[in-house]
């Protein structure tokens, strides 16, 4: 299983499921990241915390906890 957090700069993925449970996982759907939304890596920090992803036509940064809830294809 792949998670968001192994995707490569420049890759466009699509969220096949999340992990996890309670507010964490609601705070991640409401960000917009569902099941079939597609997400296009746009910048790790050098130490890969946060992931910048666009989600739905905007810029969003994800924590390394958040981003390895996420799994893609």
């Amino acid at each position: 299983m792949r998670t968001l957090k192994d995707a490569k700069i420049g890759e466009t993925v699509t969220v096949t499921g999340l992990q996890g449970t309670g507010a964490l996982k609601r705070r991640v759907m409401d960000m917009g990241i569902t099941r079939g939304t597609q997400v296009y890596v746009r910048k790790l920090a050098p130490l890969g915390d946060p992931v910048e992803v666009t989600v739905r036509g905007y810029e969003l940064s994800l924590r390394k906890q958040e981003a390895e809830m996420i799994e893609i294809q």
